[in-house]
C-alpha cells in the first residue's frame, strides 16, 4: 500500500522517521517530505504544521501528488475522558470539529456540505481491534478537532456538552479527514494523549511528556501495518 503519514509538529516527525528504511528527502514545493518503508509499504511522511489551515492545505497536496492509499494522521492529543491518562493510544474511530457551527439550521460540529463526524476506516480499525483488544492503554472513540490548544476545565465541559463521547482533543485531525473524505481517500487518526486538559494543570503535563515516550503511538502504527 502507498501510505501517507501525517503529523504537526518537528517532534513528532523525527520520532516517526526512526522507523522508516531506505529514507529520503524530497520536496513539494517548499516542503520537505521523507519517502521510505515500514513493513513493507511504501510510506510518504510529512510536517503539516499545527492548526485546521495547515492541516487541510498540506493534506490536500500530499494527496494530489501522491495518490495514497491511506492517510494516517498521527501523534499527539489532550485526554479529555477519564479512561484516557498520559500515554494512552487513541486508535479513532470517528473525528468532529468542536468549533464549527454554519448557523441556523444547522447541525453544532458539521463542516458545510458534511456530516457531524467523519467515520475512520474500517480496516485500520479491525485490525486495531484485534491487535490491542487486551491492551489496557490503547482506546477507540471520537476526537474532536479544533483551532484552539484545550487546557482549561471550562473548555472541556464545552467540548463534552456536545459531544458528549469525545475521548480526545487536538487541532488537525478533523480537517485532514475532511480533506480526505472530499478526495475519496480513505483516513485513520491515531494519536497518544500527552496531556489530560481540565484535570489539573496540563500544560505541565504536555511540556513533561516529551521527556518520556511518545514514540510508543508510532510504534502501534508500526503494528498496524505490519498486519495491513
Amino acid at each position: 500500500m502507498k501510505i501517507v503519514i501525517l503529523v504537526a509538529m518537528d517532534k513528532e516527525l523525527s520520532l516517526l522517521l526512526r522507523l522508516m528504511k531506505n529514507l529520503t528527502e524530497l520536496r513539494i514545493n517548499d516542503t520537505s517530505y521523507y519517502s521510505g518503508e515500514i513493513n513493507g509499504h511504501e510510506i510518504l511522511v510529512g510536517k503539516c504544521g499545527i492548526g485546521k489551515v495547515n492541516a487541510a492545505l498540506n493534506a490536500y497536496k500530499i494527496i494530489n501528488k501522491f495518490e495514497p492509499d491511506l492517510v494516517i494522521n498521527s501523534g499527539v492529543a489532550g485526554g479529555v475522558d477519564g479512561s484516557l491518562g498520559v500515554g494512552t493510544v487513541l486508535v479513532a474511530d470517528k473525528v468532529a470539529y468542536h468549533d464549527v457551527w454554519c448557523g441556523p439550521g444547522t447541525e453544532y460540529g458539521a463542516a458545510d456540505g458534511f456530516g457531524k463526524f467523519f467515520e475512520c476506516d474500517a480496516k485500520v480499525l479491525e485490525v486495531a481491534g484485534k491487535l490491542f483488544s487486551a491492551e489496557p492503554d490503547v482506546k477507540t472513540g471520537l476526537i474532536c478537532s479544533g483551532d484552539r490548544f484545550i487546557h482549561l476545565a471550562d473548555e472541556v465541559r464545552a467540548i463534552k456538552e456536545s459531544f458528549s463521547e469525545a475521548k480526545a482533543v487536538d487541532m488537525e485531525s478533523a480537517a485532514i479527514s475532511q480533506t480526505c473524505s472530499m478526495n475519496g481517500v480513505p483516513f485513520a487518526v491515531i494519536r497518544v494523549m500527552s496531556d489530560t486538559p481540565g484535570q489539573g494543570e496540563n500544560i505541565s503535563q504536555y511540556k513533561n511528556f516529551w521527556n518520556d515516550a511518545p514514540e510508543k503511538t508510532f510504534h502501534c502504527i508500526e503494528r498496524i501495518l505490519e498486519a495491513l
